[in-house]
């Protein structure tokens, strides 16, 4: 999410899940076509700039690996709320992620999510396999 006035909405009147060091917000929208948007916000109380960069950049990075697992149709805002110690890695990021959005029920159905730790195996855009072609 880019818009002030969307993050602001989604931080409002979003339905919240916790699990360590993050909090997930999490409001339907009605975009066409049907899509997730994303924002990573990391308050001062995390630490200096560079550490909340790390923070957002760790998140990032996890929620990229899960972005096609996803169910589509909603504005998520990921608020860090603890430091580097409380998730140095990108494991626990994935596993606070991971957390948060099986209690938030937000993985497609009949879909299996990789599970904290695992490689990232796709990104934010998954090719569509055309006739004829390898994987």
């Amino acid at each position: 999410m880019h818009e002030d006035a969307d993050v602001r909405r989604t931080r409002s009147r979003g339905k919240s899940w916790a699990s360590g060091a993050i909090v997930t917000r999490v409001l339907p929208n009605d975009l066409d076509p049907v899509q997730n948007r994303y924002t990573v916000i990391a308050g001062k109380r995390c630490g200096k700039a560079v550490q909340r960069n790390r923070l957002k950049r760790l998140v990032r990075e996890a929620l990229r690996g899960y972005h096609p697992y996803l169910q589509p149709g909603f504005d998520i805002a990921i608020v860090c709320r603890g430091t580097l110690d409380e998730m140095p890695t990108l494991a626990s990021a994935q596993q606070a992620l991971h957390t948060t959005f099986s209690r938030a029920r937000l993985w497609k159905p009949g879909v299996t999510p990789p599970q904290p730790g695992e490689p990232v195996q796709s990104g934010w855009h998954i090719a569509a396999e055309s006739p004829g072609t390898t994987p």
